[in-house]
């Protein structure tokens, strides 16, 4: 039996180039932006009730880890992050999709202060697509883009 919602992530599986596009200054009215190579490897685990990707960021040096475990019972995802600079697993954002669009909240910290964090995957297709984040330091009243990444599948 399917379980509405499990599966989700199945687009993601396999070898991605992405351009990333991340603000220089999160939370301080930053116009500036800085772009930058990636790849990631994307599988699905737990006959799609999980998905497990690493991305990694040649410019940079470093590498980010990302878990998605999908709770059946609530019938939504828990996102965690962790990069290779700290090694610390994040807290999770979760949700799931609606019509092709994925919606993720949690809290998390910004600089020793607390944030809203919102993740969506949108523009999914076979070969693309793309993610986005966003904090907010004003508990939701306002959102500030801080990372995009467009995912371009690899021949």
């Amino acid at each position: 039996m399917r379980i509405v919602g499990m599966n989700d992530f199945d687009f993601l599986t396999g070898s991605w180039h992405v351009t990333n596009h991340r603000r220089e200054q999160w939370l301080a009215d930053c116009p500036d932006w800085v772009s930058f190579p990636g790849t990631s490897t994307a599988q699905s685990v737990f006959d799609g009730g999980g998905c497990l990707d690493e991305i990694v960021f040649p410019t940079l040096g470093s590498r980010g880890l990302t878990l998605r475990l999908f709770d059946p019972e609530r019938r939504e995802w828990s996102i965690y992050w962790a990069n290779s600079r700290t090694g610390l697993l994040g807290p999770p954002v979760v949700g799931g999709f609606t019509d092709g669009l994925g919606r993720f909240h949690g809290e998390d910290e910004h600089e020793g202060k607390p944030v809203l964090v919102r993740f969506t995957w949108s523009a999914i297709t076979a070969d693309s697509a793309r993610w986005e984040q966003e904090f907010s330091a004003d508990e939701g009243q306002t959102w500030e883009s801080n990372w995009i990444m467009e995912f371009q599948r690899k021949p």
